[in-house]
């Protein structure tokens, strides 16, 4: 990825990263006194930091405090970017790890802060503009947790990669070698949910990319796991409040 450095003296903004980032990538966990703000445009980034993990996908940020230590990668590959704020002069004060809407206009604003040098005329106002469409997401909205232990992961890493994916958790306990009841208990512990709850917001949150990129309700359904569209849509419906076509070309998703 590049960077556009901003001038630290008159700018709480130190740096601005826009590019590529490939798929499996890793970064190491590490720490920084700067707050970061990391998002993504056609990724799905994995965060984790010491008190839970998260997953990013397109369409959203992560809020990172500055000294909170995290390692992230990319669950798929696309396109994201990670500003760094000046702990002094950022006006937000979020003391723990917050996901955030990522509409149409914060990312033009996010690729315009990019391609421009700390000077251009343009910077105070587009900066007053991205630090006012941050805002944390609202309680209803569908958190997804990253489980941690191996075999866990191992099934919802699979289910991530291929949210459509049919096989019921008899199944995946077979694949990674042990018990229904056992996994079971894993999903619980490790995400607060069950494995067909956790299933279901995964496949709400993959939903959501494609009704962006204008693919119709039935395709979408069909798509991430549901025979039904009408089961798709009263699903979508419980995790986000929101019908699936608000999230459609010329709707209003959250948060834009």
């Amino acid at each position: 990825m590049s960077s556009s450095p901003a001038d630290p003296l008159n700018s709480p903004i130190l740096t601005v990263y826009h590019g590529e980032m490939a798929s499996f990538v890793q970064l190491e966990a590490h720490a920084h006194a700067e707050p970061i703000l990391m998002s993504s445009a056609t990724a799905t980034l994995a965060v984790l930091s010491q008190e839970r993990d998260w997953l990013v996908p397109p369409g959203y940020g992560l809020w990172v405090p500055g000294g909170v230590e995290h390692a992230a990668s990319a669950v798929r590959g696309g396109e994201v970017s990670v500003i760094m704020f000046d702990p002094d002069r950022c006006p937000i004060t979020w003391t723990e790890p917050t996901g955030v809407p990522v509409g149409r206009l914060l990312h033009e604003l996010v690729v315009h802060l990019h391609q421009v040098g700390p000077e251009h005329p343009s910077r105070p106002h587009a900066e007053a503009l991205v630090f006012a469409l941050l805002t944390p997401l609202p309680a209803h909205h569908i958190q997804i947790s990253m489980p941690t232990d191996p075999r866990v992961a191992a099934v919802a890493e699979r289910l991530i990669a291929d949210p459509a994916d049919p096989r019921e958790l008899a199944a995946w306990a077979d694949h990674v070698h042990t018990s229904v009841r056992t996994l079971s208990r894993l999903f619980l512990s490790e995400t607060g949910l069950s494995f067909a709850r956790w299933r279901t917001q995964v496949r709400v949150r993959a939903a959501i990319q494609l009704l962006a990129d204008g693919t119709t309700v039935d395709s979408v359904a069909r798509a991430v796991g549901y025979r039904k569209t009408s089961a798709f849509i009263a699903a979508f419906r419980r995790a986000t409040g929101h019908t699936p076509g608000t999230y459609s070309p010329g709707g209003t998703p959250p948060g834009v």
